[in-house]
């Protein structure tokens, strides 16, 4: 074919500005497009061009070309480029460097195998199309350890960016479990996961995830905040959380100046564990057995874990017969009503109502009869600032750090599991939207 066509089958004479497109890297033209059975080779060059030596810069004597082969980011087929590279010669005897071969970053980093814009492809395929090393693989027609040895160090340069951190003013943290797998051999199972939950203009969360570390203990926060710096932890003016007493402990220790918010999810998931342990208990004082079927408890199990404004005429009818059965089942209708009150403040439309709902749960269930429930009530009054404080930062919570998780959990599904630690770390990194991907990385 002629050259308007593309150049596929035959060399070009002179350099075609359709066929240069083609490639995209400026200084670098296409002489050949062959089509296989199995994919699309295209063979490029660069320009004559005098060159000096990289030592001693004296000019170098051109030694002719030699042919290295590139993997490029692939269309139906795998597409290899193949580049004829230029060699010269140092001619000064005193020099050490000899013969060298000439460099084009912007096609290919020095001793790569994969074209620099393959490589933002793969980087922009594992974060925004949930696609894995292996599968992409397979698509460029390389190894795994190929196409990986290519990303990490971008990823690493990205992760070691500390600009990342910066205007960051609400903070998450939660435990995250890597691996299920023995500890003497990978380590330990829990990593601890900061996750940025800055609002925007408009108060909407974008959640990404900031660091993995190794632990879930007070130490791990501490030990991260501290390498963050002064800078960092001046700007935090909220620290959302689970109820784990190390994360708190950390935050009062590194982040004086910031309010500590309990996670909404978790108080409520307390309330409904609550009435499930007072269900259970009563079950089985009543009955001497755990529930079977046809036990008026077991049968409204699901219903003691709905909202009550969520309950049907028929499911209402059903709490109402399981209750009456018995006299002390009244016991589970009361702690199931607590969990409904905890349950109302938060779903209070106005801040300062749903406010005074959270107050008269503190000032009520440590007195009430029911052991489970007055525990409850005594591990809310410990928690009653970080308790209270989602009603004075316009609802924070560590709803999206939740989701950050449920992302990692997906990532970790579709590898089928990870064996080193760091390449985990880079990975979700990546795929969690810690890693600044804009402008496109520069492949050193």
């Amino acid at each position: 074919m002629s050259n308007a066509t593309g150049c596929v089958g035959a060399p070009t004479i002179e350099p075609c500005p359709r066929c240069d497109a083609l490639l995209g890297v400026e200084g670098v033209h296409v002489e050949r497009v062959e089509r296989g059975p199995t994919r699309l080779t295209v063979t490029v060059s660069t320009p004559s061009q005098v060159m000096g030596c990289p030592a001693c810069g004296v000019v170098a004597e051109a030694r002719g070309r030699r042919v290295r082969v590139l993997h490029d980011v692939p269309g139906e087929q795998p597409v290899v480029v193949r580049w004829r590279q230029r060699t010269w010669r140092c001619p000064d005897p005193g020099c050490g460097v000899g013969a060298f071969v000439e460099q084009h970053r912007a096609l290919v980093r020095p001793r790569g195998s994969l074209t620099r814009r393959a490589v933002i492809w793969a980087i922009g395929q594992l974060r925004h199309d949930h696609a894995t090393i292996a599968g992409l693989a397979r698509r460029l027609a390389v190894a795994w350890k190929t196409l990986w040895r290519a990303v990490r160090p971008v990823l690493e340069d990205l992760a070691g960016d500390e600009s990342r951190f910066a205007s960051v003013t609400s903070l998450g943290v939660d435990e995250h479990v890597w691996h299920h797998g023995d500890r003497r051999t990978k380590g330990p199972k829990e990593l601890t996961g900061m996750v940025d939950l800055t609002r925007d203009g408009g108060g909407r969360v974008h959640a990404r995830l900031l660091d993995l570390v190794p632990g879930r203990s007070k130490k791990a926060y501490v030990d991260w905040l501290t390498e963050r710096g002064e800078g960092f932890r001046a700007g935090i003016g909220v620290a959302a959380l689970d109820p784990f007493g190390g994360y708190k402990s950390a935050i009062d220790e590194q982040l004086e100046d910031a309010t500590a918010v309990l996670d909404a999810f978790h108080v409520v998931k307390l309330g409904t564990a609550v009435v499930d342990e007072v269900r259970r208990r009563v079950q089985q004082t009543t009955t001497g057995h755990r529930g079977r079927k046809g036990d008026p408890l077991l049968g409204i199990q699901t219903i003691l874990r709905a909202g009550a404004e969520n309950l049907t005429d028929k499911q209402w009818a059903r709490l109402t017969r399981a209750i009456e059965a018995n006299e002390a089942h009244e016991e589970v209708f009361v702690a199931w009503q607590c969990a409904q009150d905890l349950r109302a403040a938060y779903r209070a439309a106005d801040l300062a109502e749903g406010r005074k709902r959270a107050e008269k749960v503190l000032n009520s269930f440590h007195t009430c009869p029911i052991p489970e429930v007055a525990r409850l009530g005594r591990t809310l009054r410990r928690w009653s600032g970080a308790f209270l404080a989602y009603f004075t930062t316009g609802r924070q919570n560590n709803g999206p750090t939740e989701a950050i998780n449920g992302l990692i959990e997906l990532h970790r599904r579709l590898a089928r599991g990870y064996r080193n630690r760091d390449n985990y770390r880079l990975r979700m990194l990546l795929a969690a939207g810690g890693l600044d991907l804009k402008p496109p990385p520069d492949v050193p």
